[in-house]
Formats: C-alpha cells, sequence, structure tokens
C-alpha cells in the first residue's frame, strides 16, 4: 500500500493525500509537481526513477488506511535539472 507521504522532499510543502499536485517513483519518493517538473525535469534524484502522478485514496478508506505522517526533507539533492 502507498504510504501517501505528507511532504515534497525538495521544498517541504505540504502534499495532503488528496493532492493532485504530488508526485512520486516507483520507490515512493514524493515530491510537488512544480519541483518534479521545474527542478528535477521528472526524474527522481535519489533513484533516478520517473516521476508521475501520485493515485489518490478514496476518503471513505483513509480512516482504515491513514497516509503517513512521516515527513523526509531533502533539499539539497534537488538541484536544477541541467
Amino acid at each position: 500500500m502507498l504510504q501517501l507521504r505528507p511532504n515534497c522532499e525538495c521544498c517541504d510543502i505540504d502534499l495532503p493525500p488528496d493532492s493532485t499536485e504530488a508526485r512520486i517513483c516507483s520507490f515512493e519518493c514524493t515530491f510537488c509537481a512544480p519541483c518534479a517538473t521545474s527542478k528535477l525535469a521528472g526524474k527522481c534524484p535519489n533513484c533516478g526513477g520517473e516521476l508521475v502522478a501520485r493515485p489518490r485514496r478514496p476518503l471513505a478508506k483513509l480512516a482504515n488506511n491513514p497516509a503517513s505522517t512521516e515527513r523526509i526533507f531533502k533539499p539539497a539533492g534537488c538541484a536544477e535539472a541541467a
């Protein structure tokens, strides 16, 4: 099950479970759409994988399957894409 991490690893903006702005790689590294596009050119700085839109969990399922509360913030790994 996806963790639905609560923030962008680059800029630390909040990304709630229902956000349409969240982007993830296959390892669930999480970024906001602006960082994924402008800083990272659609490529995860951690694993090199593709960043795609994160699915949203139905609200009714969040009660028994809550989103993660663990914030991961790694601004040093988010340099502008060359």
